[in-house]
């Protein structure tokens, strides 16, 4: 917290430091919105520059990483008014997004792609839940909203999530007994 109350008072180093500690939670949270390598960079670099300008604005200095969070949310999604497009994903890219040892790629690609899907409110509060591990508390802190509303998000996305993967894994098996009965 020292920290933060230095960058406040225009340290630039320790601000530095602050960025530091955050930047491939920031980063992968970026690319999960914008799908790109320089999107989510451009995405970066903009939440880094509107941090740094409106620091001063920062009212508790124990929410940093969580004012932090909320700054790129809001850079990520008017990134993607401006654009307007949808960028396919790059398997070797989401190969690597993850350090999760435990899911495959190919399922991770599935996961990724059915989240990508989804509605934004619902995907954002999956990402801030299980992406990047913020409590129920934090989320709606990061979001501006009340706990129950994130967790009647969290809820829907995960149902909705269910229902995206659940077509994902039937048409793989169907595709897997057509191959082999050929």
């Amino acid at each position: 917290m020292k920290l933060v109350a230095r960058a406040k008072k225009g340290d630039t180093e320790a601000f530095q430091v602050l960025i530091n500690e955050d930047k491939e939670k920031l980063y992968r949270m970026a690319f999960v919105y914008m799908k790109d390598e320089e999107d989510a960079l451009e995405v970066f670099q903009e939440t880094v520059y509107a941090a740094l300008k409106s620091i001063s604005s920062l009212k508790n200095n124990r929410y940093f990483s969580t004012w932090l969070t909320r700054i790129l949310i809001n850079q990520a999604i008017d990134a993607l008014r401006k654009k307007k497009k949808v960028v396919p994903m790059s398997h070797d890219v989401l190969e690597n997004l993850s350090e999760s040892e435990t899911i495959k790629p190919e399922e991770q690609l599935d996961l990724l792609e059915a989240l990508a899907e989804i509605n934004g409110k619902y995907k954002t509060v999956l990402l801030l839940r299980y992406y990047e591990d913020y409590t129920i508390g934090q989320i709606a802190a990061i979001l501006g909203c009340p706990e129950g509303t994130v967790k009647t998000n969290i809820r829907r996305g995960l149902e909705s999530l269910k229902q995206k993967m659940k077509g994902v894994y039937l048409d793989d098996r169907k595709n897997s007994v057509f191959q082999r009965s050929n």
